[in-house]
């Protein structure tokens, strides 16, 4: 397995694709890099088809160009931290684990709420009054 930027890049998928489990390189970095080595970007050869050069040159632009795994993990929390600390309406999203962007929340935001929890009392009434 090839090791770029603190991680093992699979070796029998694409280089774009390859790239791409790497924390902050997406689609379009990937296809950036790909070009930026002097690689073909439109079939673009399967990481283990690589010679060592080619694979130092990518290492060398993640490093140098690009923001990505630790670094970047690290760039959003402290924006997260910042964000909680001066009290922010975000920052309070954030701290209470809900949605941050402007999302309803009544009936979605499974995801980020977790799990349902059912209190008692809730729902239609039966046998009201006449």
């Amino acid at each position: 397995m090839v090791r770029i930027a603190g991680v093992d890049v699979p070796d029998r998928k694409r280089a774009h694709v390859a790239l791409r489990s790497i924390y902050g390189i997406g689609p379009k970095i990937a296809e950036e890099i790909l070009i930026k080595a002097e690689l073909d970007p439109v079939i673009p050869p399967r990481m283990n088809e690589l010679t060592e050069e080619q694979i130092d040159r990518i290492r060398e632009l993640v490093d140098r160009d690009y923001i990505s795994e630790g670094d970047l993990r690290r760039e959003v929390n402290q924006n997260i931290r910042r964000l909680i600390e001066i009290g922010s309406y975000r920052g309070n999203r954030h701290r209470r684990n809900l949605p941050v962007a402007g999302q309803r929340t009544k009936t979605n935001a499974r995801t980020r709420k977790g799990p349902r929890r059912t209190v008692a009392g809730r729902g239609r009434r039966t046998g009201g009054k006449k």
